[in-house]
């Protein structure tokens, strides 16, 4: 009986965890408000993804607006919607955050060391940084009423 219960107390443990790390899903305004982006789950990890820009056009009036800035050269031509921006950030249970992932500005056209944690339930804080996570931009998004 004591094995069980303590198989279940292990069992509950681990959902809450998992329900606390998966408090990021769902659709974040930046902190401009001028695009959204998606955050989902894929291996254990969190991604985002855009989903919608509020000007969808280049500087020549063509759309949908394209990756101009990309420092990798074939990825140019590609619409900033449907690119993914956060990539392969991980639940830390100890700091409460999500870390050790990265965030590219498709403004600036650079990708950035980056880690994220809630402020509320509808406020997320992020940083992005090169080597030191005491040296870089932050930033909030908000999320989307759906």
């Amino acid at each position: 009986m004591k094995t069980l219960l303590t198989a279940l107390y292990i069992l509950a443990f681990g959902f809450s965890i998992q329900a606390q790390a998966d408090k990021i899903i769902g659709t974040w305004y930046n902190e401009p408000k001028d695009s959204k982006i998606k955050i989902y789950k894929k291996n254990n990890q969190y991604y985002g993804k855009v989903v919608w820009l509020k000007d969808n056009t280049n500087d020549d009036g063509s759309s949908p607006k394209l990756d101009n800035n990309n420092a990798d050269e074939a990825k140019r031509k590609l619409p900033i919607v449907g690119s993914i921006i956060v990539m392969n950030l991980v639940w830390d249970e100890d700091d409460q955050e999500w870390d050790d992932g990265e965030i590219y500005d498709p403004r600036g056209g650079s990708t950035y060391s980056a880690y994220a944690k809630l402020e509320n339930p509808n406020k997320l804080f992020l940083k992005g940084y090169i080597g030191f996570s005491l040296i870089g931009r932050s930033t909030y998004w908000f999320r989307v009423s759906e």
